[in-house]
């Protein structure tokens, strides 16, 4: 077998494995062997650069080049499908579907996944194009980004038309999500609200090599084309699992509306034990040529409709509130509930996100209280049931024990008012409010003990100096331990401190310390986002590095120079000036930099001259030479600013291959100029 044959073989092997694991769910060999495999193949495909597909397994990683999302016109549009919530409504879709053919038919009924809606386009069983729905007319093409998600093939098998679309939903399984908004919350990001948004977000990152880790799912639902291998909707579907596709088990083909309602029943149990979020069933009229003859409307098909399920709530009591302190002082109440079940689980808490948000509810401890899952994950109080009110100090012994500590004022039809509390729960220092913002926050950063174990977990985190075994129990063991009281701490930390541990021993202790050693390589931005400066995010570090060339310079910048940067406004530049103003702060940020830290940005990451100075600019298209990525930065480090859309006040476009044609139409209409990369290169020289 000669060295291309290999290479073959072993595409072909992963692309079986990956099909087994991602699309069977009944994997053949261990990740590790799988990982030596994969491996094996990008050393070949390295030496042997001339046997390279852009379809090999490899490819699968992503790649920040090329980044982007021009728009592709559908070639079949892709509508919404009208909603109906109760059985009634399906039954008179139903009777419009008999009365309107007038014959016998079948309803498929499936699964309505909650994610994002896609189209691929295969041609000659290879992957072709990947388009989001858009406006239903025209989408994005997310090819690049698709192709990272390992449940939907590159190259089909067996036997297939030449050309065909199939649709389906872009979906992020419940514990990618739950450990998404998870480290999202330790790094200080706001959290995704549901599965469906995470997924949209993630298919539209602008850098496919970070979408590839957050490990998207997709199942298919729908073909078209014009030589489909049989004339029924059903029938389709289960042939494309012989091509390779991941399509759903959970399909029925119902003759009455005794089965479809049986489906329906059974589904708004069973899929709560489901990984993936559904929000619904979808009812289709089975065969094809009917579904013509049904024709459609300007919005949605009338052989088809989505039954959407209701989203569950459920009464219960509050028992009482607490307070929690997150890593930059902002004080979170939760609402302690009557244990009850939802959605398949119990919930005994419920987040009642700020004291606004209390005082709108007009709640009371013994409160009967309405509890929904938002996005069928997040718990959430909607409303209080004032008719108990009255009768809620009847249900249990807690709500006597309330009484007797309430005040006597009290009338027999009140129980004690939900007051915000005014001193921190874990401190004690008095809360404070600012105007602009909705929660109110400790102050004693430096002192207050969530804040300063939630400041030390930021450090360490991944985006931040990605220092390797200091996880959320650990920095806990060393805080009880006093070995460290703040992030400087950390760099005094030695092996015979970490080994005696518990959990921990000599070889744990001796990785700690040389990931500790090795993260004081990281860049300047990276060490100022983490330092955990109140509002100071990934993004706002960048930019203050790109213009600010160190910590020193930073210390003494005034509020009014730091609104000049780009994203910077009044708020994040007097936190920035109150944070250097602290005797505390600046004799840690001393500490750091004898520990060998870096505080002084990169060559590359400085302003080199002024040849853009004061001009936007709006990027569009793919480039050969550098990253969209890359060219923001050469325009920041020359003085420009990026925009992200077309207006008169637009300086010119650096116009890409595939240019994005909204884009191109509007820089026509206002008479906008275009740069060719080759032009931009040489101007900034």
């Amino acid at each position: 077998m000669n060295i291309e044959e290999q290479i073959l073989s072993l595409r072909q092997e992963i692309e079986r494995h990956n099909h087994n694991y991602y699309v069977k769910n009944a994997p053949e060999i261990s990740d590790f062997e799988f990982d030596i495999k994969l491996k094996q193949l990008q050393e070949m495909e390295k030496i042997y650069p001339q046997f390279f597909d852009k379809n090999s397994p490899t490819q699968r990683v992503g790649s920040d080049i090329n980044r982007g999302f021009r728009q592709i016109e559908h070639q079949y549009p892709m509508l919404s499908l009208a909603n109906t919530y109760s059985e009634g409504e399906v039954t008179d879709f139903y009777n419009r579907v008999l009365k309107s053919l007038n014959t016998d038919f079948e309803i498929v009924c499936e699964l309505k996944y909650d994610g994002t809606s896609i189209s691929l386009i295969y041609e000659n069983g290879v992957l072709q194009h990947a388009i989001t729905r858009g406006d239903g007319v025209k989408g994005d093409d997310v090819t690049d980004n698709v192709k990272t998600i390992r449940s939907i093939p590159l190259k089909l098998q067996g036997n297939f038309p030449a050309k065909f679309e199939i649709r389906g939903e872009i979906l992020m399984p419940w514990a990618v999500f739950d450990a998404l908004n998870e480290e999202r919350e330790k790094e200080g990001e706001p959290l995704f609200a549901n599965p469906r948004n995470a997924a949209s977000g993630t298919l539209k990152l602008q850098n496919s090599a970070e979408m590839a880790t957050r490990k998207l799912d997709a199942f298919l639902y729908y073909i078209l084309g014009e030589n489909l291998p049989y004339n029924t909707h059903y029938q389709n579907l289960t042939e494309a699992k012989n091509w390779g596709f991941k399509i759903s088990d959970a399909i029925k083909v119902c003759k009455n509306l005794n089965e479809i309602f049986d489906f329906i029943n059974y589904w708004d149990i069973e899929r709560k034990n489901l990984p993936v979020a559904t929000d619904g069933i979808v009812l289709k009229v089975n065969d094809l040529t009917q579904q013509k003859m049904l024709g459609l409307t300007a919005k949605s098909p009338r052989w088809a409709i989505a039954y959407k399920f209701q989203a569950e709530k459920a009464l219960t009591r509050l028992n009482s509130v607490s307070y929690q302190v997150g890593r930059t002082g902002v004080v979170t109440p939760v609402a302690n509930l009557e244990p009850v079940l939802l959605s398949g689980t119990t919930v005994k808490r419920a987040s009642l996100h700020n004291a606004d948000f209390i005082e709108g509810l007009d709640l009371h401890i013994g409160d009967m209280v309405f509890v929904e899952k938002g996005g069928e994950i997040i718990p959430k109080i909607t409303a209080v049931d004032l008719s108990s009110r009255c009768h809620s100090r009847e249900g249990g012994n807690l709500l006597q024990e309330n009484q007797a500590r309430n005040d006597s004022s009290l009338s027999d039809c009140e129980n004690e008012k939900v007051k915000f509390i005014e001193t921190c729960p874990e401190c004690g220092a008095t809360l404070v409010r600012n105007n602009d913002e909705a929660g109110f926050y400790c102050p004693n950063e430096n002192h207050c003990p969530p804040q300063i174990k939630g400041k030390i977990e930021h450090f360490v985190s991944r985006k931040a100096m990605n220092i390797d075994g200091l996880g959320e129990e650990t920095i806990a063991l060393l805080f009880e331990n006093q070995l460290i009281k703040n992030i400087a701490d950390i760099y005094d930390l030695k092996v015979s401190d970490l080994s005696p541990l518990e959990r921990l021993g000599e070889k744990s202790a001796n990785n700690i310390v040389l990931s500790i050693e090795n993260s004081k390589q990281n860049p300047f931005q990276k060490t100022l986002f983490a330092l955990g400066i109140r509002f100071v995010g990934e993004t706002v570090a960048k930019r203050i590095a790109s213009k600010i060339s160190s910590i020193d310079l930073l210390q003494k910048a005034t509020v009014e120079e730091l609104i000049q940067i780009e994203d910077i406004g009044e708020r994040i530049a007097n936190s920035i000036v109150d944070f250097f103003q602290k005797a505390e702060n600046l004799e840690l940020v001393e500490r750091l930099k004898n520990a060998g830290l870096n505080f002084v940005a990169e060559t590359s990451n400085i302003v080199k001259s002024n040849k853009l100075e004061d001009k936007n600019i709006v990027i569009s298209g793919t480039f050969s030479q550098h990253s969209r990525d890359e060219y923001k930065q050469i325009i920041e480090q020359h003085g420009g600013k990026n925009v992200s859309s077309v207006s008169s006040k637009t300086d010119f476009i650096l116009a890409g291959e595939n240019m994005g044609p909204e884009k191109l139409k509007k820089a026509e209409k206002l008479g906008v100029k275009l740069v060719s990369e080759a032009e931009f290169l040489e101007m900034v020289d």
